[in-house]
């Protein structure tokens, strides 16, 4: 039997030992930014969410468990590309969490971090996807569980909508969200600059319209960057190559239209491409480019 003269539930101790942990992640740990994940349109059937929103971020020390580099596969070489499958396990004191994240003055109503979620490394500038957390390491040892393990992988951008008031976050939107580039007459507002991130509209011939998001104002061409641009009945649409945007009480009218898409950019598909032709045979004699008929 146990000694009846020693616990290890005795509160104070569970209290102190929490503060000697939170300490540490001070200490030995990394400000990061917690990302909670908005939820607008969940495919009940796959358990997905294409356009997620994430609408804030909050700052809160966390202690990245991988000390020597990040796990996972690491940079892949593949035929369809560069694909970097970088892994980290984030440590966070369950108490931290609830005092920077889950407050009382926001609308965040989880008990612990989310799958789905993103953490930003602002070390590396990258943006980690909760995968799992585990939430019984280490295991009761002082009856108690005082933090949360998130094992996350590399964040793949997929035209989620970013606007977290972080500068470093919400650039990754405007780089890499695929783009309508609409051209429009020359008339001049005052203070267009300030318009980035307001929506706008475009009405369809159908009596329909899209909306999407202003990610830029180029003054020397007069063309604006539209990004998650949709029609409100949520179909299809080609975006109208004529007829007016609407920008807060102003209409600008359409001379052309061109399409954006750097996600597929950085996938270096034709440079893989062009290298494979100097030492691999893709004619019809050969048609699965085996060198030896080089």
């Amino acid at each position: 039997m146990r000694n009846l003269y020693f616990s290890d539930a005795v509160r104070s101790e569970q209290n102190l030992y929490e503060d000697i942990v939170i300490e540490a992640l001070k200490m030995y740990g990394q400000d990061v930014y917690y990302l909670p994940r908005d939820i607008v349109n969940e495919d009940r059937i796959f358990g997905d969410d294409v356009p997620s929103r994430f609408n804030s971020s909050h700052k809160v020390e966390m202690y990245i468990e991988n000390v020597e580099g990040f796990d996972g596969e690491g940079d892949l070489f593949t035929r369809f590309g560069v694909e970097i499958r970088d892994e980290a396990t984030f440590v966070v004191s369950r108490k931290r969490w609830s005092q920077q994240v889950a407050r009382h003055d926001n609308e965040i109503t989880a008990t612990r971090p989310l799958e789905g979620d993103l953490v930003y490394l602002p070390m590396t500038q990258k943006l980690f996807q909760i995968m799992h957390v585990e939430h019984e390491q280490p295991f009761y040892q002082l009856a108690n569980l005082p933090v949360f393990k998130m094992r996350c992988q590399l964040f793949e951008y997929n035209d989620e909508d970013l606007d977290t008031g972080i500068n470093s976050i919400d650039k990754i939107e405007q780089d890499y969200a695929y783009k309508y580039i609409v051209t429009v007459t020359g008339q001049t507002i005052l203070g267009i600059n300030e318009r980035v991130g307001e929506n706008v509209s475009v009405s369809l011939s159908d009596g329909g319209t899209m909306r999407g998001e202003i990610s830029k104002w180029s003054d020397s061409d007069n063309k604006i960057h539209l990004i998650h641009v949709g029609a409100d009945d949520g179909h299809f649409h080609a975006f109208p190559t004529s007829g007016s945007v609407l920008i807060g009480d102003s209409d600008f009218v359409i001379l052309s239209v061109s399409e954006d898409n750097q996600i597929s950019n950085n996938e270096q598909n034709q440079d893989f491409s062009t290298i494979s032709l100097d030492f691999l045979d893709f004619t019809e004699n050969n048609p699965f480019g085996d060198p030896e008929n080089n």
